[in-house]
């Protein structure tokens, strides 16, 4: 049944139905709202056998996930911001130990200075954690991807992120269509832990590994990734066959000439210049790319659903030879660039594309449509450089040109 709901709302009532054993709850905005939401689902029944605990930090959140976890229990948590910093070194200790931790990031930006708003600069600082990370473009896939996230991480024994923009998207009310009870029981299969503590056989996880076994260990976690690309687009496809719609997936194209998500679709033979993002400005680029679209203006569209693994080669792919390639970061490399071009860019080594950098949106400044437009416009003339900073206030002196004010 469809229904407007909060998108909070919306992942609360989808990870009760995926049944966890234990939730961890500690409040952090803008994901608060979903554990709020579980808790009363905890106290009412509605989410039955389960454990709710509330912890003192983000970092006991992490801690009693990953107990919980070996413990055989199907384990789940919230956090955002300099809330994944703090619990850093479990999320760490949680791939490292290959407990499927399912854990929602509300995205927002990090400080100093302080700012509570959206951007994916939390996530982008646990890129290299070993954690799955799957982005929603709109609270629907937000909702849907918590089911798919707890089968990828259990089939492969990595723990998942799924990150959807905060409030962007956590606090917006929208159309939802939220897979039943039933639905999730057929699809999501019952946990059945691969490593256990076990009173009767004694074991330890998350023991020492000096120099002579380090780099084994990683090399694992290294072919468990490898893997993952596959069983994330088997599961989305199963989603898609069994609940009807689609979510998911490595990466989302969107038809040229409508621009709706068609992540079955063909990649066109060549195009003038493609557009990547991932998240929500996904929906903005969207309504922004349709009047060039209208106009005849040669620009396709595609969104990344998994940021980790990195879908290089179904990137690349669905380029289809682009000779430019406009890449819209919601995170920065402080003197580098935007975090997601830099995988962009690996993934087209040697095409030939034009690869052009747009940081936008940090700290939740809005992404304006006309903006974007603009950027497009120019990308096609060769006007955009390999970095450029959407819409950044004018006077603002460079280290380059002294006093000079920037223009863009």
């Amino acid at each position: 049944m469809r229904e407007v709901l909060e998108g909070s709302q919306a992942v609360a009532r989808t990870v009760a139905r995926c049944r966890p054993g234990v939730v961890c709850a500690y409040p952090i905005s803008p994901q608060t709202h979903i554990v709020e939401a579980l808790s009363v689902m905890a106290r009412t029944g509605e989410l039955a056998n389960c454990e709710y605990v509330n912890v003192e930090s983000e970092f006991s959140a992490m801690s009693v996930s990953i107990g919980a976890s070996a413990a055989g229990s199907r384990a789940y948590t919230a956090t955002a911001s300099q809330g994944l910093l703090y619990m850093a070194e479990a999320v760490y200790n949680a791939a490292g130990m290959g407990l499927p931790i399912v854990m929602t990031v509300a995205n927002r930006a990090i400080g100093a200075p302080i700012n509570i708003w959206n951007d994916h600069s939390d996530a982008m600082a646990m890129r290299d954690s070993g954690w799955l990370q799957l982005f929603a473009a709109d609270n629907q896939e937000a909702a849907d991807l918590h089911v798919i996230a707890f089968a990828v991480a259990e089939e492969l024994g990595i723990p998942a992120m799924v990150c959807m923009d905060g409030f962007v998207l956590t606090h917006a009310s929208d159309v939802v269509e939220l897979a039943t009870a039933e639905q999730v029981d057929a699809f999501l299969p019952p946990y059945r832990p691969t490593q256990v503590l076990d009173i009767d056989h004694p074991a330890t996880l998350g023991t020492m590994a000096g120099p002579e076994s380090f780099t084994e260990t990683r090399y694992l976690q290294h072919l468990r990734f490898l893997d993952a690309a596959a069983v994330i687009e088997a599961w989305s496809d199963r989603f898609r066959e069994q609940i009807g719609r689609e979510a998911g997936g490595l990466i989302a194209r969107y038809d040229p000439d409508t621009l709706d998500r068609d992540r079955g679709a063909p990649p066109a033979s060549s195009t003038d210049l493609a557009v990547v993002a991932m998240g929500s400005v996904v929906g903005t680029l969207q309504s922004a790319l349709a009047p060039l679209r209208a106009e005849g203006v040669p620009v396709r569209l595609l969104s990344v659903g998994a940021f980790r693994p990195f879908p290089e080669e179904a990137l690349r792919d669905a380029l289809g030879g682009s000779r430019h390639v406009v890449v819209v970061d919601r995170a920065l490399e402080l003197g580098s660039g935007g975090v997601l071009t830099g995988c962009v860019g690996r993934a087209l080594a040697g095409t030939g594309s034009h690869l052009h950098s747009v940081v936008a949106g940090l700290g939740g400044r809005p992404i304006l449509e006309a903006s974007l437009r603009d950027v497009v416009r120019r990308a096609l003339v060769d006007e955009v450089g390999s970095l450029e900073f959407l819409d950044l206030k004018p006077g603002i002196p460079t280290p380059a040109l002294g006093a000079t004010e920037v223009a863009r």
